[in-house]
């Protein structure tokens, strides 16, 4: 075989595969194993949320958070083991710990339905979904059929895209999982619901990159506000909510609270503030369509969750979403 038809042969194998693993990504995937499971995590979240309303926005960065470490699947539920350096002990996923009980009991409810079925990778996903039509957003048909994996990456869930990344570097950490603009400023917009401490963003109120000034990005008014919740000295894991308007509600009050210069994370209000920047027009489009902004963030939920699964033969079912089988 010459060269060149070694290297066509190669490529198309490659593209051969990639084609298979996304194809066995499917919205129908459990209709006929698993056809109650959306209906089992519902009932299971329902429960969560009057005992923790913050839960959706919780499991919704958990499922950000293990899709952007080699790929949605299931690794940031892994507790420490022989061979496994959790995930869960990295930084960005220390303020999710009161998520990771709740992916444990929807995982025990799946079982006892539809056992050794479903993934946690896909039981993230389904509880992102779930999440967001609990909070007032817009369903999506959610893609499923990944496999757990049975390693993790604490290093590289360390290196998560932070609250104190700029544009550029946001954008680079996006592309690098093949996401384009559109979908940082959509994926963004998940943190219309939630909170956050004080020491993710503190440094804007007292002390903007060390110039001893607040961020001159930061409405004074609301700067002043958040200064009582987050006073010098205090307590750095105080909480603030991400939208000062409707704190628990899945709406387009974050993107009007950028253009109005009250984002509270620096990360957030970047893709407003920067010069020039082509986040600026994705912004205001959605704080003037409601729509717009669901519509996208769907199908931008669907291009995180397809972010190098595990499919076919490849890993596993857990039984236990905390270890390997």
């Amino acid at each position: 075989m010459s060269s060149f038809s070694l290297k066509l042969s190669i490529m198309f194998a490659i593209f051969s595969l990639f084609s298979r693993s996304n194809a066995q990504l499917s919205a129908t995937f459990y209709d006929s194993t698993c056809p109650n499971v959306s209906a089992v995590v519902r009932g299971v979240l329902e429960q969560a949320a009057q005992n923790d309303v913050r839960i959706g926005a919780r499991l919704i960065r958990l499922h950000y958070h293990d899709c952007f470490v080699d790929g949605c699947d299931g690794s940031v539920l892994l507790d420490n083991a022989d061979g496994i350096d959790s995930e869960k002990d990295a930084a960005p996923n220390e303020s999710l710990v009161d998520a990771f009980p709740v992916v444990d009991d929807i995982k025990t409810a799946v079982e006892n339905v539809c056992p050794g079925v479903v993934s946690c990778a896909d039981i993230l996903a389904i509880a992102s979904q779930i999440s967001v039509s609990l909070a007032g957003g817009q369903a999506w048909e959610v893609q499923l059929g990944r496999r757990d994996s049975r390693t993790a990456n604490k290093a590289g869930a360390s290196s998560l895209p932070g609250p104190r990344e700029g544009l550029a570097n946001l954008t680079s950490k996006f592309s690098d999982v093949g996401l384009d603009a559109t979908d940082l400023v959509a994926l963004s917009g998940a943190h219309t619901f939630g909170q956050a401490q004080c020491k993710s963003f503190s440094d804007r109120l007292y002390d903007f990159q060390s110039t001893g000034n607040p961020d001159p990005n930061l409405d004074a008014t609301y700067s002043e506000t958040l200064r009582q919740t987050c006073p010098q000295g205090g307590d750095e894991n105080a909480l603030a909510n991400l939208d000062l308007v409707t704190a628990n509600d899945f709406d387009t009050s974050y993107f009007t609270n950028l253009q109005n210069k009250k984002g509270l994370l620096q990360s957030d209000q970047d893709l407003f503030s920067t010069t020039g920047a082509d986040t600026i027009d994705i912004v205001n489009r959605f704080a003037n369509s409601q729509s717009e902004f669901f519509d996208s963030f769907g199908q931008s939920m669907i291009k995180m969750g397809n972010i190098s699964p595990l499919t076919g033969s490849s890993g596993e079912i857990r039984l236990d979403c905390k270890r390997v089988n």
